[in-house]
């Protein structure tokens, strides 16, 4: 039995990360940390779980992770910078949910997150968890930085494209829409029902966070500089991103359904839709799937591809149960079976 820790079970990405494991046949979670929910049973913050789970919160600074085969970080960036390198000490495997380990280049991360970098030599050692292009690597890490929601949706649908290289690298374009759990569980205003309900509203466009991480992955997988503009939106339902994908095609006549189905044709996480169907993100809502589509429309030079996840599931707490599992030798859909739910 793998006997998992939860640092940071009270957001949205914790709670999903708990439903998933407690739902997992092989994992019994031992520690769930919260500093402000300290000695509160989790199925009393979250009915959802009652029956499932009979764990309280920890305070962090009392957790003993000491029997645990693997620690989660669901937390926001720089907690896990700070703790992680106690755990790895301990032989302890680390998945950590935020940013702090997703960027090679430090300089980088602390341009766009305004601090220092607190571990900057795991950066380089920590594995990016996204098993499409990682898998083998995930497999022998000790801690594996999960991509982000954007990241995952994004990458995964320009992945066969680059690898092929016939698309220009310098004009990608990526127009997304993300359910308002994206943007946390904290009260803002922005993300009042009142506020953000019946209206689609841009954000972020002169710069966001997940664009240095967008670009450094998609870089690998063209092997060489890639440019990319990053529109966000945010969108007024509760889970899912649609990202709709665009780039010049610089070789004519290629198949581009058979490269997309040929590419994904063994990822247990990722569905081709057939020509002419599109995807919604409520046929993956609750489900570590990503359903992509491609299109060329009017038979022109432009590539549209469609890419929906649920962005807390394959985007977040759903792809980090998936590292998880190869990184403990388990069948890598173990309790991610699920299937989305619908309505």
């Amino acid at each position: 039995m793998i006997r998992v820790g939860v640092v940071g079970g009270t957001g949205y990405t914790g709670v999903e990360l708990l439903r998933l494991l407690l739902c997992h046949p092989d994992v019994t979670v031992s520690v769930i940390t919260s500093r402000s929910e300290a000695g509160r049973r989790l199925d009393d913050l979250f009915p959802s779980l009652l029956g499932t789970c009979e764990l309280a919160f920890t305070d962090p600074a009392q957790a003993d992770y000491s029997s645990c085969d693997v620690v989660f970080f669901a937390t926001p960036h720089n907690v896990a910078m700070r703790e992680v390198p106690t755990l790895l000490d301990q032989g302890i495997r680390v998945v950590d949910l935020s940013a702090d380990f997703r960027l090679k280049d430090v300089g980088v991360w602390e341009q766009w997150y305004g601090e220092t970098h607190r571990s900057p030599a795991l950066c380089a050692e920590a594995v990016y968890g996204l098993p499409e292009t990682h898998r083998e690597a995930i497999r022998a890490a000790r801690l594996v930085a999960c991509p982000g929601c954007y990241p995952t949706a994004v990458q995964l649908g320009f992945l066969p494209l680059l690898e092929a290289g016939i698309i220009d690298t310098t004009q990608l374009i990526a127009s997304c829409g993300s359910g308002v759990s994206g943007a946390g569980r904290q009260a803002k205003l922005g993300s009042l029902l009142t506020e953000a309900g019946e209206s689609l509203a841009a954000y972020g466009v002169a710069g966001h966070r997940h664009l240095p991480e967008m670009e450094q992955g998609l870089s690998g997988m063209a092997a060489q500089p890639v440019q990319l503009t990053f529109v966000p939106h945010l969108v007024p339902m509760s889970r899912g991103i649609h990202a709709t994908l665009f780039a010049q095609l610089n070789t004519k006549g290629a198949d581009l359904q058979a490269l997309f189905e040929k590419r994904f044709a063994h990822e247990p996480s990722v569905a081709v839709l057939p020509a002419g169907a599109f995807p919604a993100t409520r046929n993956v809502r609750g489900a570590n799937i990503c359903q992509l589509a491609v299109a060329q429309p009017q038979g022109r030079d432009t590539v549209v591809v469609m890419s929906v996840i649920d962005n807390l599931v394959k985007g977040a707490a759903g792809q980090a149960v998936q590292a998880m599992n190869l990184m403990l030798d388990q069948p890598e859909m173990a309790g991610l079976e699920g299937i989305a739910l619908a309505p």
